[in-house]
């Protein structure tokens, strides 16, 4: 097998996985801060904000299942039966939530029970998105290639925390994207959010950062043996900076640095657990090479993938693009 097949298709996948948390992320924490909005004018133009971008930002979602289904067929295989529950309710949040972002609009007697359906799917998917992180990070009991475990051994208290983190994480993502893109009263309620937004981010990345290596000994092993201690003690030290940054750039009234520094707190941590957790897809017993499909299943996806991800990089740039600059009160793309 080429032993470079698997490793290209694991860099493919953690690309869209980055790429959703970072674009579907601000748009789920915009659902997410909605019932702290004060009068229904102010909901419409946190909505507004997203109406462009939020159904393009789920093709990386797309991408990254539909990659692991292709190019690692037994990592799918023991992944989804282990964590079934968890994705399914997800989806279903997903749904709800693009069902209610739409019927919002038209259905001006019933608003409130679409905003609640917004809030809540956007909060549900947010947590079991966390659920389904720290499930994986944590193990799947695996015999014999085969998913060995219960239903519900995603369910322990290092899952629920990464569920809280990442809320609180799009949350703070969300906040921030407010900033880029409103002004007034509206924006200076994102400012006073993001800040303890982003304590409570430092908080539970910390917490993570220090479950994982006392619960799990091959993180620990990966971290703080020699010489992985010397070349990884930039990671939690660039995060610490960044961090810092972010809050200096919140309480200096900076509109995009923050948004931009909150991106790139994800970035370290989804680094970090990439180095906590590489090469083993399934942790902690099935590698990349191990459930990799057969290389001309691999190449032949890898040549669809060369042509279509610059076009869904090129759609992505030019919405951006097209829709860049504030929205104000009474403005819309609905």
């Amino acid at each position: 097998m080429e032993w470079y097949l698997p490793v290209i298709w694991g860099l493919i996948i953690g690309v869209a996985v980055i790429m959703y948390v970072v674009l579907d992320g601000f748009d789920l924490g915009i659902g997410i801060l909605f019932p702290f909005a004060k009068e229904e004018k102010e909901r419409d133009v946190m909505m507004n904000t997203v109406a462009p971008f939020w159904d393009g930002n789920e093709t990386w979602l797309i991408l990254g299942g539909g990659g692991l289904w292709v190019a690692f067929p037994k990592a799918y295989a023991v992944v989804m039966p282990a964590l079934y529950l968890p994705v399914i309710i997800m989806l279903l949040a997903l749904v709800f939530r693009g069902v209610a972002f739409e019927f919002r609009w038209v259905a001006a007697s019933s608003r409130r029970l679409w905003n609640f359906a917004f809030s809540a799917g956007s909060l549900v998917a947010a947590f079991f998105q966390g659920i389904i992180l720290g499930g994986l990070v944590q193990g799947i009991t695996v015999k014999d290639g085969a998913f060995a475990g219960g239903p519900l051994d995603w369910a322990t208290p290092f899952a629920l925390l990464c569920g809280v983190g990442v809320v609180v994480g799009y949350a703070l993502l969300g906040a921030t994207w407010l900033l880029v893109k409103t002004e007034g009263f509206i924006a200076d309620r994102a400012r006073s959010h993001a800040i303890p937004l982003l304590l409570a981010v430092v908080v539970l990345m910390g917490l993570v950062s220090l479950w994982t290596p006392l619960a799990f000994d091959r993180i620990a092993t990966r971290w703080f043996s020699r010489p992985n201690i010397f070349f990884l003690a930039p990671v939690p030290i660039i995060t610490a900076v960044l961090t810092y940054l972010v809050w200096h750039w919140l309480k200096t009234g900076r509109e995009m640095l923050p948004f931009f520094g909150t991106i790139g707190l994800f970035v370290l941590g989804f680094l970090g657990l990439a180095i906590s957790t590489f090469p083993y897809l399934v942790p902690p017993s099935l590698t990349v090479w191990q459930t990799a499909a057969a290389p001309p299943s691999q190449i032949l996806m890898l040549f669809g993938v060369i042509f279509l991800l610059p076009v869904v990089l090129g759609y992505i740039v030019f919405v951006y693009w097209i829709f860049r600059g504030k929205v104000r009160e009474g403005e819309g793309y609905h």
